[in-house]
């Protein structure tokens, strides 16, 4: 299959020899990835030229998102490209966009976890699906990833999730919004979350888990975390240090509504 690719790919050879060098100085990759990496691209800009404008780690979260299998991620990737240029056509979510949804002052984020992954903690109980709309919430969950992705620091890729659902009721219930969210996480943004903890869980959330936990690939599955509430401080300081950890927690920041990170 990769072969029939490569021949199709009509690259001169000093513009393969370039790809190769700026592929390479990914950290990380061995040297099958990297050619994978050059033949997904090849194909990528071959079906939408401006698949050029996006990096090497780019194309690399998607191939590792199928396993590298190129035909699967490519058409991952270009799916990708095709929602972005309709649900962001100007290339990033305003504020103004989302008003109702930040109002309910749900998400913020501040910190770093031990592994230089910024934290966003996320109140499920303060999040009321009627009043914002499915498309809003939507667009806050593109808004709220894009600003995690601007505070990452060099050479990291992954952010981390506290998801805290104390007060969490069936008015907060939104089951259309999860699996929207999912989606946008998975489909457009593979490969970005690090770990996600679920902390002060209600008995009744469990009705809700039961739904959208099919809708979870099983890479997302490996990376989240049902906390104990008498655990809650010791495993948050497994992979966050004190100093990073929000008060709330017992740790030492403050919290900072996502549009002002």
């Amino acid at each position: 299959m990769e072969q029939r690719g490569e021949t199709s790919f009509n690259k001169t050879e000093s513009e393969e020899a370039a790809t190769k060098k700026s592929v390479e100085c990914l950290n990380g990759s061995n040297n099958a990835e990297i050619n994978k990496i050059i033949l997904m691209r090849a194909l990528v800009e071959k079906q939408d030229p401006s698949s050029k404008d996006v990096d090497d780690y780019m194309i690399r979260r998607f191939l590792r998102a199928r396993d590298l299998d190129i035909e699967k991620a490519s058409a991952m990737f270009l799916k990708y490209l095709k929602w972005k240029r309709t649900f962001v056509p100007t290339g990033s979510i305003s504020a103004s966009e989302i008003a109702t949804d930040l109002e309910q002052k749900k998400v913020f984020s501040q910190g770093t976890d031990k592994a230089g992954r910024p934290i966003m903690l996320a109140f499920a109980g303060r999040h009321f699906p009627r009043k914002g709309g499915l498309e809003e919430f939507k667009r806050f969950v593109v808004f709220s990833i894009d600003k995690l992705c601007s505070r990452m620091p060099e050479g990291q890729e992954k952010f981390s999730v506290i998801g805290d659902l104390e007060g969490w009721g069936y008015t907060n219930s939104d089951i259309r919004g999860y699996l929207g969210a999912l989606t946008i996480l998975q489909d457009y943004h593979p490969e970005r979350l690090g770990k996600l903890f679920i902390v002060h869980v209600p008995y009744i959330f469990m009705a809700v888990w039961k739904v959208v936990y099919p809708f979870i690939d099983d890479n997302t599955k490996k990376k989240i975390v049902f906390v104990e509430n008498k655990k809650l401080k010791s495993t948050l300081l497994e992979d966050i240090d004190e100093s990073q950890l929000p008060e709330i927690y017992g740790g030492k920041l403050p919290l900072v509504p996502i549009q002002d990170s």
